[in-house]
């Protein structure tokens, strides 16, 4: 199968004030985050995109423009909405500080399989359409580009854990041990016996290597030989 860079959206104005913002409308990167975005597009500027699919909020299509400005293959980006941000429901809009001190944070913490946020979502149900629509497009662009493809998906931090945690075979109540940073990069490779996890929640290092060729499609015992240096990569 292809490879996704999952990239987180760079920090807005409601990350840098504690606001869950959901999917409030008009939240947009602020300085850091649109400075955060067009480093993500440096690093991924030797990387050729086939295709790049992003959450239909601001914040994800800004991000996705940002990192596009660089020159990275595709210039069009699809709007997923199964890779929106969690509907939060009644917790929208309201301070993470002030959040904290309700009964159900606690189980967002330790059972977030258990968790449907008043008059919103479960977090069972977005992880469900998130990793749905990531293997959905996935597959579409291996068909069309073969298996060494790669493509970008601009999303939200919930999705992207919950995107990992079906990557590396975690159970859901296990999700919040991974942590996704704005702007981070994460990359998986769907193959044909089960996903590989090559990198989570980076915000550096170079990423050239990626699509010089396919990833293998059986792991290597003891860990193998790595992927291309930076050098051989580019040559």
């Amino acid at each position: 199968m292809a490879t996704v860079i999952l990239v987180r959206h760079g920090r807005t104005t409601a990350n840098a004030t504690g606001m869950l913002a959901g999917r409030t409308p008009g939240v947009t990167l602020d300085p850091v985050g649109r400075d955060q975005a067009t480093l993500v597009g440096a690093r991924l500027a030797l990387v050729t995109l086939v295709g790049v699919v992003s959450s239909p909020l601001e914040r994800c299509r800004e991000t996705a423009q940002l990192i596009l400005d660089h020159g990275t293959g595709s210039q069009v980006t699809l709007l997923e909405p199964d890779l929106t941000e969690c509907d939060y429901g009644d917790w929208q809009g309201r301070a993470l500080s002030e959040l904290s001190t309700e009964k159900l944070w606690s189980v967002v913490q330790s059972q977030p399989s258990a968790v449907t946020f008043p008059s919103g979502e479960s977090m069972a149900a977005m992880q469900a359409r998130s990793v749905a629509a990531i293997r959905r497009h996935d597959a579409a662009f291996e068909a069309q580009h073969g298996p060494g493809a790669v493509w970008l998906a601009v999303s939200h931090g919930d999705i992207i854990k919950s995107v990992l945690a079906d990557a590396l075979g975690m159970h859901l109540d296990l999700f919040q041990r991974i942590n996704v940073g704005p702007a981070s990069v994460s990359i998986v490779h769907y193959g044909p016996t089960r996903p590989s996890v090559y990198a989570t929640n980076t915000d550096g290092g170079d990423l050239s290597w990626l699509g010089a060729s396919a990833p293998a499609a059986e792991a290597a015992v003891g860990g193998g030989a790595g992927h291309p240096s930076p050098q051989t990569a580019r040559a």
